[in-house]
């Protein structure tokens, strides 16, 4: 049985609240209360290359099959009927309504409480106005469910709120699962729930006290998100009990505080803010900063990192502040991140990192891209059981005090791979990193940007190899691939810039880790000026000010399997390799690709195409120069090799050299 006896001589602490959205409920609720029907969803809009290989259908299990087959039979969810928000904390459902609060936000990952704290017990409360019935509800691992126990409300008064209260045990729960309750209204009245919250003894605390919490805010010239963002954070009372400040570190030149409304914002959080002002940094800088002066001022127990252009839900970040008072031992407590432009899809909660190709994936038994909409989590029975990461993004990332005082902040490399660098580092001391679910923002997709189009190419390059050096030292070989895999990529879609940016970063990594301390501040220009004059830096607002391309390019690829594509990537480099073709003398394109196809099958045998910016906004005109990409791939080739060479070496000088101490980064900030 999961219920047990109530002992009322517990001391409980309320760690999760049932909460719901009064702010754009029609794009979210899904993630809150269920029932409704889903959109189709197709996750090849956020990424074009999952088109590209087929199914193997002898690597699908027999069971997986029939499961896959049984989702294109089942009917789609509910439209949504029959409940109202009424708050934030009260939903009433009209007569005859059944619900259910399976949903991301408001099942308690159980599961999650049992593996990583010492809570083995768990209480429930709620009250509850009208007729009808609560039934709590628990999944194990494998995503099976079955009620625990039932309560009648209205059977006396139905005018006056009921009490609900169970005890429940986390028995059974090692590998995952969740609780939850549903509710069904009676015929002939309706119900409302109300105060819904999950608690844990005070006695399986690992914290003397309730942790305090300093957010760490950093805003570049996106001073509308970041105000947003403070006045979330003002407006919850709950969370500010908890809250030392908000340390918004502004690198702009449009400022936070020049913003209507910002001096409102500013009153209502008084001591609760510090606007920081410093040269643009980058993300890593700004964050940093925050570390830095949360560590400086000595009173709170964790620095939550969070972005600026980020949607908070902020019932996330108390869950965060209590779930990591619990952890055995101090842990790195991560959100997931749902897509800004399709609220119920979640791009990813947790994290992994594949160290053969020096990248990250879903954690195991997670995917890209999952749509609560379509898919409730009471029909996604892989996303019951425990998931672990290696790292999580820095669009939400709960930091201890304790940890940063250890390993330091994060890597001095303005954007790109410092929340994955510094997940590694917390992994190398002991620290894990958590990503719990019913913890996440809303955030822009990578759909819409492509790092190889821009100057972030550089960074993400040099970042990468930066953390291989950190933390495989004996990954030389498995590196020297994927340096010159990228380089043949990047040329493969005409895009020598971005090889000129990868050549770029390859050697700054050779100059060692006091050229990345030194170059901090003006690398960003560099990188800018080291782009102009290519044909795929060079974009046009308007496409009709370019000569008519000769075709608009359509989806010409059938799906082949992963081994097939691999191959036809590798035979088509040795063909651009062995290539005479340029487009350097065309005089009109010879194809339009827009942004979302522009991955390299799209450009063989092209010489010359108009392509859009991953933005929407404007095109650039690629040619082909085969000379120019032989002479890359050499260049690159060279550069491999002298790490290669020296990979040790550099891998011990960046290990010793401590550039993400507190005095490094001191010097950065009184130098910048």
């Amino acid at each position: 049985m999961a219920q047990t006896a109530i002992d009322h001589k517990v001391q409980w602490e309320t760690v999760n609240r049932v909460v719901y959205p009064v702010k754009d409920a029609d794009l979210t609720l899904p993630l809150y209360a269920v029932n409704w029907n889903p959109s189709h969803f197709d996750a090849s809009v956020f990424d074009e290359r999952d088109s590209m290989t087929s199914v193997n259908l002898n690597a699908i299990s027999r069971s997986d099959f029939s499961n896959l087959v049984a989702r294109g039979n089942r009917s789609l969810p509910d439209d949504p009927h029959g409940f109202t928000v009424d708050t934030r904390s009260s939903i009433t459902l009209e007569p005859d309504t059944h619900i259910s609060l399976c949903t991301y936000f408001n099942a308690f990952p159980a599961g999650y409480w049992r593996h990583w704290t010492c809570v083995k017990q768990l209480r429930f409360l709620a009250e509850a106005t009208g007729k009808g019935t609560l039934t709590l509800f628990r999944s194990t691992a494998r995503g099976l469910s079955s009620p625990v126990q039932t309560f009648t409300i209205g059977s006396i008064d139905s005018k006056t709120a009921e009490r609900i209260e169970a005890t429940l045990t986390l028995k059974g729960m090692l590998d995952g699962g969740y609780y939850w309750f549903d509710a069904r209204a009676a015929k002939d009245a309706a119900l409302t729930v109300s105060n819904a919250q999950w608690q844990v003894p005070t006695t399986d605390r690992r914290t003397k006290h309730a942790g305090r919490v300093s957010i760490a805010i950093t805003t570049f010239n996106r001073p509308s998100y970041c105000l947003d963002q403070l006045r979330t954070i003002a407006n919850e009372p709950e969370l500010r009990e908890q809250l030392d400040t908000v340390y918004c570190t502004d690198q702009g030149t449009d400022l936070v505080r020049d913003q209507a409304g910002y001096s409102e914002v500013s009153n209502q959080l008084g001591s609760q803010l510090t606007y920081l002002r410093q040269a643009n940094l980058g993300g890593s800088g700004g964050f940093s900063r925050g570390m830095f002066e949360t560590v400086k001022a000595g009173t709170s127990d964790y620095t939550l990192l969070l972005d600026d252009d980020a949607i908070s839900e902020p019932e996330s970040i108390l869950r965060a502040v209590h779930f990591a008072d619990y952890t055995v031992r101090p842990a790195l407590v991560g959100g997931g991140m749902f897509h800004i432009d399709h609220r119920t899809v979640l791009h990813v909660q947790g994290e992994r990192f594949d160290a053969s190709s020096m990248w990250m994936y879903p954690s195991r038994g997670a995917e890209f891209n999952h749509d609560f909409r379509s898919e409730p989590l009471a029909d996604s029975p892989s996303l019951h059981g425990m998931q672990f990461s290696d790292f999580n993004g820095w669009w939400f990332c709960l930091i201890p005090t304790e940890t940063i005082r250890t390993i330091g902040l994060g890597l001095p490399v303005f954007i790109k791979f410092d929340d994955i660098e510094y997940g590694l580092r917390a992994k190398e001391h002991g620290v894990p990193t958590i990503s719990l679910p019913g913890v996440a923002v809303w955030h822009m997709g990578w759909h819409d940007k492509d790092p190889a189009r821009g100057w972030e190419e550089y960074f993400m390059q040099r970042n990468r190899w930066i953390c291989a050096l950190l933390h495989f030292p004996n990954a030389a070989k498995h590196s020297a691939f994927r340096m010159l895999y990228e380089d043949a990529h990047l040329g493969m879609r005409l895009l020598y810039s971005g090889m000129k940016l990868n050549h770029m970063a390859l050697s700054d990594v050779l100059l060692g880790p006091s050229h990345l301390i030194d170059s901090l501040p003006t690398k960003l220009n560099e990188v800018r000026k080291a782009r102009e004059g290519y044909d795929d830096s060079t974009t046009y607002a308007d496409p009709l000010e370019l000569p008519e391309p000769a075709d608009h390019f359509q989806r010409n690829w059938a799906p082949r399997p992963i081994s097939t594509v691999t191959k036809m990537g590798m035979q088509a480099v040795l063909k651009a390799l062995r290539s005479r073709g340029t487009g350097k003398s065309d005089k009109s394109p010879q194809v339009s690709i827009p942004a979302r196809f522009s991955i390299w099958p799209a450009f063989l045998d092209v010489n010359s195409a108009i392509v859009t910016t991953p933005d929407g906004d404007s095109v650039s005109w690629f040619r082909r120069d085969s000379k120019l990409y032989r002479r890359n791939m050499l260049q690159c080739f060279r550069l491999t090799c002298k790490l290669m060479k020296n990979w040790k070496r550099l891998s011990r000088e960046y290990r010793e050299y401590g550039i993400a101490s507190m005095e490094t980064w001191e010097h950065i900030f009184r130098d910048a």
